[in-house]
């Protein structure tokens, strides 16, 4: 007995309705009856027939699927910013297609291709890689998270400035002087810089000399080896402040008497696993939110509504290390 996958032609046959109307039903296009509607729908259950959904997608010229490009899924903030996007994209009827780049150039621009040639309907950007063109190039409607992609790509971050300032006036409150701030590379063109600019600004008007050092593997261990008298260190994210905690508890640094700690995201995760790191948490369900509504509203034509420029505000999460 010869197996084959059902095809159109035989649901509207065992319908009784002819190949148009079955289209006319899968599409939802034009007037159809209930009874009709109802003829085809029971059809394809007895058939277990499932439509060409790219197919569909073509005739359509919408395929209900967003692309979402981040560095990693081993990050508690990228995995929670994740999470909440592919939430509120399925409440409006949409899938996602995950890709981790790695933090790679190549695989990032492999991914945007792929995207592109699947034609879905929107990104969501969260990689953080520098000069790739296609951002530029493209009429996809796109929306970034934390990073400046190209002059018309709007973008969703924390007020990184307001948290650099509440992390460096706790750390001066508790009583440090010799305060260190450690980040990514300035050159990378991302909102979260103003983290480093907040802490500069508030060191300079104190009279205080201030000192970042760009994240590597050796960047930590340098620190310490260059400042012994470090009073306190203000990461740019939790998982570099985790890394800061570990070697100095190493050195025999005892936190918070011997030094204080501030990390920046406060992703649920983290709070659970490290509940003593005082850290300024993002807001991140609410930037996923605003995220979808902003890619939404390039996706349905509703230009007029966006801002390109979004910033949501922080707050500060005083823990144990401080």
């Amino acid at each position: 007995m010869e197996l084959r996958k059902p095809k159109l032609e035989d649901v509207a046959k065992l319908a009784g309705v002819s190949r148009t109307t079955v289209s006319r039903v899968l599409n939802n296009r034009g007037y159809i009856g209930d009874k009709t509607r109802e003829k085809v729908y029971q059809a394809m259950e007895t058939l277990d027939y499932h439509p060409n959904e790219i197919a569909r997608s073509l005739f359509i010229n919408k395929t209900n699927i967003i692309g979402l490009i981040f560095p990693t899924t081993n990050n508690p903030f990228y995995a929670q910013m994740i999470y909440h996007l592919e939430n509120n994209f399925e409440a409006l009827g949409y899938k996602v297609l995950l890709c981790n780049s790695g933090g790679r150039v190549d695989k990032e621009r492999a991914y945007l291709d792929m995207l592109q040639r699947h034609q879905v309907d929107g990104i969501v950007a969260g990689a953080h890689n520098r000069g790739i063109e296609i951002y530029e190039k493209t009429k996809l409607p796109i929306v970034s998270i934390d990073r400046y992609l190209a002059p018309h790509v709007p973008v969703v971050s924390s007020d990184n400035y307001a948290g650099g300032i509440l992390a460096t006036s706790l750390l001066l409150d508790k009583g440090c002087q010799h305060i260190i701030h450690i980040n990514g590379p300035i050159d990378l063109e991302t909102p979260a810089n103003l983290r480093r600019k907040a802490y500069e600004d508030i060191m300079k008007k104190n009279g205080l000399p201030y000192l970042t050092y760009e994240i590597s593997e050796t960047t930590i261990r340098d620190l310490f080896d260059q400042n012994p008298h470090v009073e306190g260190i203000f990461a740019s994210d939790d998982l570099i402040a985790t890394q800061v905690l570990t070697e100095a508890r190493k050195r025999g640094y005892r936190v918070p008497e011997d030094l204080k700690v501030i990390g920046y995201d406060g992703a649920d995760m983290t709070c659970i696993l490290r509940p003593e790191l005082t850290t300024i948490q993002q807001p991140i369900d609410a930037m996923a939110e605003l995220s979808v509504q902003l890619l939404i509203d390039q996706i349905e034509q509703r230009t007029d509504q966006i801002t390109l420029h979004n910033s949501l505000s922080v707050k500060l999460i005083e823990g144990q290390t401080t």
